[in-house]
């Protein structure tokens, strides 16, 4: 269970980011993973550092049968709100896998990666 401090920065990454991004888009959108213990997030292979134990981050990507692409999602979040890093996880050049997108309650840094496999390793490099 998150601790109060983790609450509110989930409140707040809520409020800045999915809220937000939820009005415009005007459809369910799918969260795959939002708040994550340390215990589990060890066990999905997950960052020692991950913004997801802070609850400072979350995945999400369309829904099945969506007017909307998981790249859509992308696109309004890296052009129309201040976050601290929005990921276009894996996927081709047309569509992510997944966003992951975190909300610093301190300081956004609007930093825009890709991620991809390299020898069973996920990299990252800047999105372009």
């Amino acid at each position: 269970m998150p601790d109060e401090e983790q609450l509110e920065d989930m409140e707040l990454l809520a409020e800045k980011v999915f809220e937000p991004l939820r009005t415009y888009i005007s459809e369910p959108i799918q969260i795959d993973s939002f708040f994550r213990s340390k215990e589990v997030n060890a066990k999905v292979g997950g960052a020692s550092n991950s913004q997801h134990c802070l609850g400072q981050a979350m995945d999400i990507k369309a829904t099945p049968n969506a007017s909307y692409t998981t790249a859509d999602l992308f696109e309004f979040i890296k052009e129309k709100l201040v976050f601290d890093q929005l990921i276009w996880e894996r996927g081709n050049s047309k569509n992510p896998d997944w966003v992951h997108v975190s909300y610093s309650p301190t300081h956004n840094r609007n930093e825009v990666l890709r991620s991809f496999v390299d020898k069973g390793n996920t990299k990252y490099m800047p999105y372009q």
